[in-house]
């Protein structure tokens, strides 16, 4: 008989047991999931780019639209 995995939880580090019935996995509740949610749409969570990634998406060597 396996055990199931337990997780700690992103937000608030509660153990998350790592199942179908864990409804929020990896969090704990819909809170941590909303604060979590929070957090990135204020930019408080970020993923991490070279400074000049920008540059290559708008550089001149394409067309511009008309």
């Amino acid at each position: 008989m396996s055990q199931t995995p337990t997780v700690e939880c992103p937000t608030c580090g509660a153990p998350v047991e790592w199942s179908a019935e864990s409804k929020f996995r990896p969090f704990c509740s819909d809170r941590c999931k909303l604060i979590d949610l929070g957090a990135w749409a204020s930019e408080e969570h970020k993923i991490p780019v070279r400074p000049d990634a920008e540059d290559d998406l708008f550089s001149e060597e394409f067309e511009p639209r008309h």
